[in-house]
């Protein structure tokens, strides 16, 4: 039996650092910044917007760990000591302490007096940073609304196309910037004078990012005249980004089913939670938009999957709409009514108070069906009684309705004062092929968003067109050389008789 060997304590802890050095150590905010900095200077440089692109996708992760002093050394690392961005973004923040100037002074380097100027992207890439700063104190909310102004008329007078992503932040901090201030209304001028200048000058990204904006804007004040309006007159951009696709998309579905068009609004929303960022990188967005799915597609008379309720980052958000479901599944009007009385407050807030009231005639209709399937005949009052209606009127009245939307399959007897019910539908009819073409359809639509939205790289072709001509001109020179050759015969190997 082979003897194991034994490692001792300090080849233990050797191991243990190796594995140490070998994790990568994170960025500090500073060299994160200059990191993002070279990047959008290369994008400038290269014409390659994904650089820029990879650079705003860390923004959120980047603008809480900002602070006075982090901002302040990654401006003074960036531009040099007499350069006019300098001063400028620096007015912005506050003036440092006698030890912080001493450390900067100490820290500073000869080389920057010859430093060359960055791009003008950076500069407004250092103000969305600075704003986004600013808008975490109520202290600093009429600072930031000033340097947004600022940093709006300064891109528009720039109309660089390569800030194109930037800007479409930057507006969404000066969305953030009013409505912290509660004057979202005031921006809406803003945001139509700038959608119509992005749409003149082709920036997508920014104009998708305005539309966006200003449909919130409408929402926010329940002005769903005015949004389907300016869906009507505008098209959104196809150039545009997933998360601006999956916001216009779900804004689409709450105006569609404020109009009772539950089919558009439901597709629509199925299309936002496709495009949406992951649960967890966007958590708040990805609630919101189930819980306006969940309310749709119980208005279209489904119920959804219990699965969707156990989603660890849905379940605390989902609670009280997991009670209205199992309220309209069971039919019964009491324990719907009870649970919108005590989730009224949050329903309100997430705006679907109006859309769930809605669903008083699907609990009614949920109810008459399961009584249909129970009952071959039963009277008007026990139907009244059963599902806590108020007379036998309205219980003819309901009954009478169900009958001819085809809920339920039976007939009233108004002399007897009682429902009589029909055989069960089977499973197979006009209904099955219409739920195939439509799963048919969503595969189809999802499979052509999926081509169009694929991205490739820019000028990709270019080297393709340039390795053909290559190509193209190494076989001219072949067939150049075998003209001139003369005969095989004459000058090439002996290649055997009968050959």
């Amino acid at each position: 039996m082979t003897d194991v060997e034994m490692k001792s304590a300090d080849e233990k802890r050797e191991d243990k650092t190796t594995e140490e050095e070998k994790k990568p150590v994170p960025l500090t905010p500073v060299a994160e910044i200059k990191a993002n900095v070279a990047l959008i200077e290369r994008a400038v440089a290269t014409f390659e917007p994904r650089f820029t692109h990879r650079v705003l996708r860390s923004l959120t992760h980047l603008r809480r760990r900002l602070d006075d002093t982090v901002l302040r050394d990654a401006i003074n690392e960036t531009y040099a000591s007499d350069s006019p961005s300098k001063k400028a973004l620096l007015s912005w923040l506050p003036e440092a302490t006698a030890e912080q100037s001493m450390d900067i002074d100490a820290t500073s380097q000869p080389s920057k007096q010859s430093q060359p100027e960055p791009v003008p992207e950076v500069e407004i890439y250092l103000r969305l940073l600075i704003l986004h700063h600013l808008l975490t104190s109520q202290a600093n909310y009429p600072k930031a609304m000033k340097l947004a102004h600022d940093t709006i008329d300064k891109m528009q007078t720039l109309n660089r196309r390569s800030m194109d992503a930037i800007a479409a932040k930057v507006w969404y901090a000066v969305e953030r910037t009013y409505e912290l201030a509660g004057d979202l209304a005031d921006a809406r001028p803003h945001f139509l004078a700038a959608q119509r200048t992005a749409a003149l000058r082709h920036d997508d990204e920014t104009e998708a990012s305005l539309i966006n904006r200003i449909l919130r804007s409408y929402l926010q004040y329940n002005l769903y005249d005015q949004a389907d309006k300016l869906v009507s007159k505008t098209s959104f951009p196809t150039a545009a980004g997933n998360p601006q696709h999956a916001r216009y998309h779900y804004y689409l579905g709450r105006i569609k089913a404020v109009q009772l068009n539950y089919t558009a609004a439901h597709t629509n929303l199925q299309q936002a939670i496709r495009r949406a960022p992951p649960a967890k990188t966007a958590p708040g967005f990805y609630q919101a938009v189930h819980k306006l799915t969940i309310v749709v597609e119980l208005l279209m008379g489904d119920i959804p999957e219990r699965s969707l309720f156990r989603h660890p980052v849905l379940e605390k958000a989902l609670s009280g709409y997991f009670e209205i479901v199992k309220a309209v599944r069971n039919g019964s009007l009491s324990q719907f009514q009870n649970t919108l009385s005590k989730y009224a407050a949050e329903f309100e807030a997430d705006k679907t108070y109006t859309l769930i009231v809605r669903l008083r005639q699907n609990v009614i209709k949920t109810g008459i069906r399961r009584l249909s399937l129970s009952y071959s005949r039963i009277s008007l009052r026990d139907i009244c009684v059963k599902l806590h209606l108020d007379s036998e009127e309205d219980a003819e009245y309901i009954v009478g309705k169900a009958i001819r939307d085809g809920v339920i399959d039976g007939r009233i007897v108004h002399e007897k004062g009682w429902m009589e019910c029909g055989s069960q539908k089977g499973g197979y009819g006009p209904e099955v092929s219409d739920v195939f073409a439509r799963r048919i359809a969503y595969c189809l639509e999802l499979h052509n968003q999926s081509v169009k939205a694929m991205r490739y790289p820019l000028n990709a072709h270019r080297k393709e067109l340039a390795a053909a001509e290559g190509a193209r001109e190494r076989e001219k020179e072949l067939a150049k050389e075998i003209q001139e050759g003369g005969d095989l015969d004459d000058e090439g190997p002996d290649l055997g008789e009968g050959f």
